[in-house]
């Protein structure tokens, strides 16, 4: 057969089997680890909620390599564009045997999710692994390093880490007007600021400072008070600061409501409600971060899950 006549191979197909055990994998990922997202899943019609497990999934794989301390950022950042070189070639219909990038290929195909989106959150975990300029290193406790000077610079992060995952999510949901994805930007958002202000003691451990440089300076903190045992009190205003930020975003989640599919509303509230209460407790502790790191018991996120399953049946 010559060159000309020879067939182009068709794209590789998992058979069915192969991806009922990837989402399976997926979703055991997903009820370990996603401490929130997980409860808003339950809501959601099968098909939908393995989709967002696939998500997860990958997105837990690109934080579990980010936050690998057992090897040096620059192998970090390779076993990350290994892990998405991986996924490129899914994409392209080769053969994998990663249960992970199975499910997600197949739920990217089904949801028509852009693959620049998933580029993103994985560029988004990298940005924990880039080594700061020396001349932009500010003062403080060595070891410990600002990863933002503004809060301008720490919203591109926040975009590429939240915001990413909230237009995938409405992908998943379905949606039709074009205002939902800034919306669902916004929402990322205040996500992200409720999981920065909750870690921030949790973060300085791994060595990384979310919060904006300019706003520890705006309040006279340095980064040394958090190498040893924070004061609560002197932090209190800048937190302050940050979650009226997060409120202000709370705000696009419901107005994000109504623009996506209706029996994806109730996953999509119970997900704004329990981050949203999130921060409201630690409100009503005073900030305090430091002390024990805040979250919702179990009864308070069945709560709210409940009040979402009362939502999808009625």
């Amino acid at each position: 057969m010559s060159v000309g006549t020879q067939q182009v191979p068709l794209p590789w197909t998992p058979a069915p089997p192969q991806l009922i055990m990837a989402y399976s994998v997926c979703k055991g990922i997903t009820r370990r680890a996603a401490k929130n997202f997980y409860y808003a899943f339950h809501v959601l019609p099968r098909r939908k909620r393995e989709a967002l497990c696939a998500v997860y999934a990958f997105m837990r794989t690109c934080d579990d390599i980010t936050d690998d301390a057992t090897m040096s950022l620059p192998q970090r950042r390779q076993k990350l564009d290994t892990w998405l070189d991986a996924l490129h070639r899914a994409q392209q219909g080769q053969p994998t045997d990663d249960p992970i990038l199975l499910a997600l290929t197949d739920a990217q195909r089904r949801y028509a999710i852009p693959a620049g989106l998933l580029d993103e959150l994985a560029h988004g975990t990298a940005m924990d692994v880039e080594q700061a300029e020396p001349e932009t290193q500010p003062t403080g406790a060595p070891g410990l390093t600002v990863q933002y000077m503004t809060f301008e610079d720490l919203q591109l992060y926040c975009y590429r880490v939240a915001s990413v995952v909230g237009l995938v999510c409405i992908h998943v949901f379905g949606y039709r007007e074009p205002a939902a994805e800034i919306l669902a930007e916004r929402c990322g958002l205040a996500f992200q600021l409720t999981n920065i202000i909750r870690d921030v003691k949790e973060d300085a451990r791994m060595g990384r400072v979310y919060l904006p440089e300019e706003d520890l300076a705006r309040f006279g903190l340095t980064t040394s008070e958090l190498m040893t045992t924070p004061d609560p009190a002197r932090f209190q205003p800048l937190l302050t600061l940050e979650a009226d930020r997060a409120r202000e975003f709370y705000s696009a989640g419901d107005a994000l409501i109504p623009y996506v599919s209706e029996d994806s509303q109730p996953a999509l509230w119970v997900l704004v409600n329990i981050y949203r209460r999130l921060l409201e407790k630690i409100a009503e502790r005073k900030y305090d971060v430091f002390t024990a790191k805040v979250a919702l018991s179990r009864w308070e996120k069945l709560r709210i899950l409940g009040k979402g399953l009362w939502m999808r049946l009625t």
